[in-house]
């Protein structure tokens, strides 16, 4: 593979993804976190340079991916020294921020004759580190061709969506939606225990009924046994809703059933649960958990 592949934002996610294109026979030139030591460390797993700045990611690459936390990270970064000497360079963003962010980084990256493109990932760790993500892209048609032998590595399901900002609200509705699901779960699975049922097999009749859902595949079990090890925090399922709720607003849409999910997320982030895993949710409902003693 001839183009050289930086990394911004190695946390679980991004430093999976550097993982998987190295060993589909990408050169990794730099790996670059807010985090030092953790970018250190995988530098040093990696065999790359551990960029002591942005810029030095830029210079080092020729496609440059992002994988930061929020708008305001999205924002620091690409002011911090990311489009120094830029002409000619990739962007691929995969962080879940909002749309407008997407179309200012793709504004900056042109005036410098760079391009960007966002890359949405619907997806978890794992999937990351075997390159089976989930990927909404949205962008310049051009971009995202030049982009996608890289795409095609990261991912099993790749699907561009359209212009810049497209991808990220389709995002926003998928992690909606997948939230209130993990809301709903919480609360049958919670009032199922109160009542003295079988979890085990309550969970079994849910999969053979209206009740089935994805959520009740990854998180049922998890739930039932308090097994919240993060695969999708509850600080990021907080931070998603309000995305959406944001784009619910500018559309003059009342959405009671989002507004309540994310209140559940605010109030596991307050309580010092954030880190758990989205699933950690359920501690908010069943009898004898974290708010129900």
């Amino acid at each position: 593979m001839s183009e050289k592949i930086g990394f911004v934002g190695v946390g679980r996610m991004g430093a999976n993804m550097a993982r998987r294109l190295k060993e589909c026979g990408y050169a990794i030139s730099a790996v670059y976190d807010v985090d030092v030591a953790r970018a250190q460390t995988l530098a040093q797993e990696l065999g790359c340079p551990q960029a002591a700045t942005l810029a030095e990611v830029t210079k080092l690459s020729e496609v440059i991916v992002t994988v930061v936390t929020d708008d305001k990270a999205m924002k620091e970064i690409f002011k911090g020294g990311l489009l120094k000497r830029a002409r000619g360079k990739l962007f691929i963003n995969c962080a879940t921020i909002s749309p407008d962010m997407h179309i200012l980084v793709e504004q900056k990256a042109e005036k410098t004759g760079a391009q960007s493109l966002e890359a949405c990932m619907a997806s978890s760790i794992t999937q990351a580190r075997e390159g089976s993500l989930y990927l909404m892209c949205g962008g310049k048609e051009e971009t995202y061709n030049r982009a996608k032998p890289i795409l095609e590595q990261m991912s099993t399901a790749l699907r561009y969506v359209g212009p810049t900002g497209s991808a990220a609200k389709v995002k926003a509705l998928v992690n909606m939606v997948m939230n209130i699901n993990t809301a709903g779960l919480a609360e049958g699975l919670g009032l199922g225990a109160a009542l003295g049922l079988d979890l085990t097999m309550l969970r079994e009749v849910f999969s053979q009924t209206g009740a089935n859902s994805r959520v009740l595949q990854t998180d049922g079990e998890d739930m039932q046994n308090r097994d919240h090890s993060c695969f999708f925090s509850a600080a990021h399922a907080a931070k998603d809703s309000g995305i959406a709720l944001k784009l619910a607003k500018t559309e003059k849409l009342n959405l009671p059933l989002a507004t309540a999910t994310k209140k559940q997320y605010d109030l596991l982030v307050k309580e010092g649960l954030g880190e758990l895993d989205k699933s950690g949710i359920a501690e908010l409902t069943f009898k004898g958990r974290h708010l129900n003693k």
